[in-house]
């Protein structure tokens, strides 16, 4: 006899429904949305660069000051449930943005595979990848642009 696969709460719920724990959980930690970005005010398209915000952990992609953030960084801008749509600079990766769009968790998400390391292992985090802002002028910031947080969003 063949037992139905329970579907899992992230693919039958809508962002809109998931509980404070729940949208704390679906975060990946690649740490793409904590990498300093620059908005052309012409043309408002958003560059991201290498750089990373102050309270970036290196090793594992998250917020050493995670409840005190918006504190501590003023511009930070916390992801919720309300802006995330208004939020078109979100990579395509993302785990927010993959359920809103109705594309579910890749493979490598912690929530799929029980492993939290998974997304660093696979290369889909900034893990290796950046510097912290406190390491580079801020009239260097724009020779930083890079692509490469955008084009994986599998």
């Amino acid at each position: 006899m063949n037992k139905l696969k329970k579907e899992a709460w992230w693919d039958r719920k809508k962002l809109s429904e998931l509980t404070d724990t729940q949208w704390e959980q679906l975060c990946d930690h690649c740490g793409k949305c904590c990498l300093l970005k620059l908005e052309d005010e012409d043309t408002g398209d958003v560059y991201y660069t290498d750089v990373s915000c102050k309270l970036m952990n290196e090793d594992d992609c998250t917020c050493s000051k995670y409840h005190e953030r918006e504190v501590l960084v003023p511009d930070c801008l916390k992801l919720t449930k309300d802006n995330l749509e208004e939020i078109a600079w979100m990579p395509l990766s993302c785990a927010y943005r993959r359920i809103m769009e109705g594309r579910g968790l890749p493979d490598w998400h912690h929530l799929v595979c029980g492993d939290k390391s998974e997304i660093h292992q696979q290369g889909h985090s900034i893990v290796g990848k950046f510097i912290c802002e406190s390491q580079v002028n801020e009239d260097d910031i724009e020779e930083r642009i890079v692509e490469w947080p955008l084009t994986n969003g599998n």
